[in-house]
C-alpha cells in the first residue's frame, strides 16, 4: 500500500514532478492559476499521452513520476544520467503499465474498498504534507483541485495493493519447512571456505609521478632501497608482541591503504588472498608474524590474527535470511507471471 500511494505523492516535499529545466523556470508551475496552467507549454508537455492500456491513457507525467520513484537522486543532479535515462524510462513505462493492468483487473474482479479504510488512507496521505497550503497546491496540480479525484486515486492505489497482496504477497510466503528442504537439497550453497583474519604492513614500489601513466619498472637502485625499507619494517614488526603493537607499526610505516585501520583486514576467504600471502598464512598460527613476502610487486608482512576452517553453516544461522531470499525470488516470479497473464489479452498501444 505505502509504495502505491506514495506514487501519487512523489512530488510532495521534494518539489514538482517536472524535469529540472521546467522546475527552474522563474514562475513555479504549482502557483499558476488553472487558466495559466492550461496555457503553459511545460504543463501541456507533461499531459502528452505515452501509452494507451485497454483504452486508458497514461501520460508523460505518469511516466516521469515513476522515473523519479525509480531514481529519486535525479532531483539532486538536475536530471537523469544520460547513460541510464533510456533504461530508467523503459522500466518506468513497464511499471505504470503493469499497475494500470493490475488496477483494471481489480475492477474486473469487482474488488472494493470500504469507506472506513478509504477515509483512513486519506488521513494518512494528508499527514505527509507540511501544511494545508502545500496539500491544496498538490491537489490543484495533480487532481485539478478536485477532492473527489484525489479519493479516486487513493482508492486506485488501495485496489492495486489488494490485488498484489492476493496474487503475490500471500502466495510468496515461505515456510520454515520449505526453507529447511532447500537447505538440505543445496548443501554447497551453505559451505563456508577457510578464512583468514590478517594485519599487514606493506612496502610499495615507487609510483609514477603522473597518476595517468603506468609506473615504469623500478630500477636496480630503487629495488635495493625498497628491500632496505622492508627489512627495517620487518624488524619493527617482529618486535610487536600484540596485534595493537603491530597495528601501531603499520599505522606509522605501512604504505598500503590499510595503515589507517592499523593494518587490519576483514576476514578473507582463501580465494581472495594472493597466492604468496595464502601460502604463508596457511603455515602460521594465530599471533605469528611472517617474514617478508613478495606479492604483487610489493613486500608484505602479515600477522595472522585468526583462522576459521571451512565448515557447513547451521540451518539456524541461515534460516531467517534464506526465507527472505526465497520469498523475494518467489514474489518476483509471481509478479512476472502476473504481468505476463495480464498483458496476454490486453490492448496496449504506445503513443
Amino acid at each position: 500500500m505505502k509504495r502505491n500511494i506514495m506514487i501519487i505523492a512523489i512530488a510532495l516535499a521534494l518539489g514538482s514532478t517536472l524535469p529540472a529545466q521546467v522546475q527552474n523556470q522563474n514562475t513555479h508551475l504549482w502557483k499558476l492559476t488553472p487558466a495559466e496552467m492550461a496555457k503553459n507549454t511545460a504543463v501541456v508537455a507533461m499531459a502528452k499521452p505515452v501509452e494507451r492500456v485497454n483504452g486508458t491513457v497514461l501520460t508523460e507525467k505518469d511516466l516521469l513520476r515513476e522515473m523519479y520513484s525509480i531514481f529519486p537522486y535525479a532531483r539532486q543532479h538536475n536530471g537523469f544520467p544520460k547513460a541510464m535515462e533510456a533504461e530508467i524510462r523503459r522500466g518506468a513505462l513497464m511499471m505504470i503499465t503493469f499497475e494500470e493492468l493490475v488496477y483494471q483487473e481489480a475492477l474486473r474482479r469487482k474488488m472494493t474498498v470500504t469507506p472506513e479504510r478509504l477515509a483512513t488512507a486519506q488521513r494518512e496521505f494528508r499527514k505527509q504534507f507540511a501544511s494545508d497550503q502545500q496539500y491544496q497546491e498538490f491537489v490543484q496540480a495533480e487532481a485539478n483541485g478536485s477532492a473527489r479525484v484525489m479519493r479516486t486515486r487513493i482508492r486506485r492505489s488501495l485496489l492495486i495493493e489488494d490485488l498484489l497482496k492476493a496474487e503475490i504477497t500471500t502466495k510468496s510466503s515461505v515456510t520454515l519447512a520449505e526453507a529447511k528442504a532447500f537447505y538440505l537439497k543445496n548443501p554447497k550453497r551453505f559451505q563456508l571456505p577457510d578464512s583468514y583474519t590478517l594485519q599487514t604492513i606493506t612496502v610499495m614500489p615507487p609510483s609514477s609521478a603522473n597518476p595517468k601513466q603506468a609506473p615504469a619498472p623500478p630500477t636496480a637502485e630503487q629495488l635495493k632501497q625498497m628491500k632496505t625499507r622492508a627489512d627495517e619494517a620487518l624488524q619493527q614488526a617482529k618486535a610487536a608482541k600484540t596485534d595493537e603493537e603491530f597495528g601501531l607499526v603499520a599505522e606509522k610505516i605501512s604504505e598500503d591503504d590499510y595503515r589507517v585501520m592499523m593494518g587490519k583486514h576483514r576476514p578473507m576467504q582463501a580465494a581472495q588472498l594472493p597466492p604468496e600471502i595464502l601460502k604463508a598464512a596457511s603455515q602460521m598460527q594465530p599471533g605469528q608474524i611472517s617474514g617478508l613476502i613478495q606479492a604483487e610487486g610489493a613486500y608484505t608482512i602479515i600477522r595472522l590474527n585468526g583462522f576459521t576452517p571451512a565448515r557447513m553453516q547451521r540451518f539456524a544461522e541461515v534460516s531467517s535470511s534464506l526465507r527472505t531470499q526465497m520469498q523475494r525470488s518467489k514474489a518476483e516470479q509471481l509478479r512476472q507471471d502476473l504481468d505476463k497473464r495480464l498483458r496476454k489479452n490486453a490492448d496496449i498501444e504506445q503513443l
